[in-house]
């Protein structure tokens, strides 16, 4: 196991406990310049983080700081609070996310959900883990195959009106709001097959530590049309949406999106 996974992993422990922290009392969410809540928690996680991260020798992207604007040989990228909204509403589904990318590509990512006491993490090639009740249990993604047995899950906060009607026109079993990364984290640990979202919307630090996360489950997360997902460490958008799933299920869905793109789907 590579020396930044266990500092990943403290790094999200200070985060969490930070937001905790925050949350029991009273706080306020103020609107950042894009529109976006933003709240202490936010901004006292993201620095628990920093300092945590500080003796890696890496440099760190984060949605509340920015960043280096590049990919050196290695950097942290980093969603303080993920599920913002759902933490202003008092949901508990919000998490915290530290990944590190090395050539442009997640090859450690950690999830803690501090409200549900679990902790999920991943390295490349080693698989995928959750942390719950003081133990760590290896996590697969379903072998679910068959669309009409598989579970959707979505954002709480921000489906479009495509976006669920794309969903709507694959058969599944079911669909399900779930806040913040809980959704990759679901889809990683057997809990439901996919995750779509159509719009531009997600950015790297939203999907890095899931990445990893989920791939090493058996699982896969890529572009609407199969492409992979890139991290040039700038924060950027990533601009063919996303899907997330169990794997089995993923072609299907991109052929499916690719003889939907028109008219309403991007």
């Amino acid at each position: 196991m590579a020396p930044e996974v266990g500092a990943a992993l403290r790094a999200v422990g200070a985060g969490c406990a930070e937001v905790m922290r925050v949350y029991r009392g009273a706080f306020e969410a103020r609107e950042k310049g894009d529109g976006t809540p933003v709240t202490d928690a936010d901004i006292g996680s993201d620095r628990a983080i920093r300092e945590a991260l500080a003796g890696s020798g890496h440099p760190v992207l984060s949605e509340e700081g920015g960043g280096p604007g590049g990919v050196g040989e290695a950097l942290w990228v980093v969603d303080p609070l993920d599920g913002t909204s759902d933490f202003v509403d008092r949901t508990g589904e919000f998490t915290v996310m530290v990944a590190l990318v090395r050539g442009g590509a997640p090859v450690i990512g950690v999830i803690g959900w501090p409200a549900g006491g679990e902790t999920y993490a991943a390295q490349a090639g080693l698989g995928a883990y959750r942390m719950r009740g003081g133990a760590w249990e290896r996590i697969r993604a379903s072998a679910a195959s068959d669309l009409s047995a598989c579970r959707a899950v979505g954002s709480r906060h921000h489906m479009s009106g495509p976006d669920m009607e794309f969903i709507g026109s694959l058969g599944m079993a079911g669909f399900e709001a779930v806040g913040s990364s809980l959704k990759a984290a679901r889809i990683a640990s057997g809990g439901a097959e996919a995750y779509i979202t159509t719009t531009d919307r997600m950015r790297e630090w939203d999907t890095a530590a899931s990445c990893c996360i989920v791939g090493e489950a058996g699982g896969r997360m890529t572009d609407m049309s199969g492409g992979p997902l890139e991290y040039g460490g700038t924060g950027a958008r990533h601009p063919g949406g996303i899907l997330a799933t169990n794997g089995p299920i993923h072609d299907r869905i991109v052929s499916a999106f690719r003889g939907a793109r028109a008219p309403g789907i991007r």
